[in-house]
């Protein structure tokens, strides 16, 4: 212990001396408040330390140099992670990475799943905005276009409105509705920067004009 801890130490068993045992002192009571305050701090912190440990690790399986993840350490880390820090930002990034492994491995039901238990319950709304997009992906492979363009309904933050309103044209094309397609498409390019917007997305739009000739 430290000097300067010692002497905190010392002040306080004085100031109890001092002030006898009623536990509803005032004093004592902000002071409980204090330690316990400073307590729940440390023990935030340990937590996050804990959190981004496992989460550095679950980087390091699932994008490994040869783009062949460990399908059954990923599972264990994102597990770990749920079960320690569960409804934590960092743990539902870690069923992010469970969800893109299974759907590199085919199984989209279960990516579905690991998606769906992020959207109804997201950490954050960026994180429920991901998880819904790529929870839309899914069912869209799954042939399942109106239940995706339905979690792609109601107003979308801007920084994710491009890719909203593109993959929203993905699913309308995949249902042959080739005129609300388009706008979508338009809508996600207004969205874009003229640099970015040239690339993938306008191929899809001169792809259904040449349908449309």
């Amino acid at each position: 212990m430290s000097s300067t801890e010692d002497e905190n130490l010392a002040d306080l068993k004085e100031w109890w001396s001092r002030n006898g045992k009623p536990l509803v002192t005032g004093g004592l009571l902000a002071l409980v408040i204090v330690f316990g305050w400073q307590a729940f701090q440390k023990y935030q912190n340990n937590q996050s330390q804990g959190a981004s440990v496992l989460y550095q690790q679950l980087l390091e399986t699932t994008l490994t140099p040869d783009g062949k993840p460990d399908a059954a350490r990923v599972s264990d880390l994102a597990a770990k992670l749920n079960s320690e820090f569960g409804g934590s930002a960092y743990a539902q990034y870690g069923s992010l990475f469970v969800a893109k492994v299974a759907v590199d491995s085919g199984k989209l039901d279960d990516a579905a799943s690991e998606l769906k238990a992020i959207a109804d319950k997201p950490a954050n709304p960026a994180l429920g905005e991901i998880a819904r997009q790529r929870l839309a992906q899914v069912l869209g492979a799954q042939n399942k276009a109106d239940e995706a363009l339905k979690l792609l309904e109601g107003d979308a933050d801007k920084a994710f409105l491009a890719t909203r309103e593109e993959l929203k044209g993905d699913l309308l094309v995949q249902l042959g509705r080739t005129d609300e397609a388009h706008a979508a498409y338009q809508k996600a390019k207004a969205a874009l920067s003229d640099e970015a917007a040239v690339g993938g997305l306008q191929i899809k739009l001169d792809d259904l004009a040449k349908g449309d000739a």
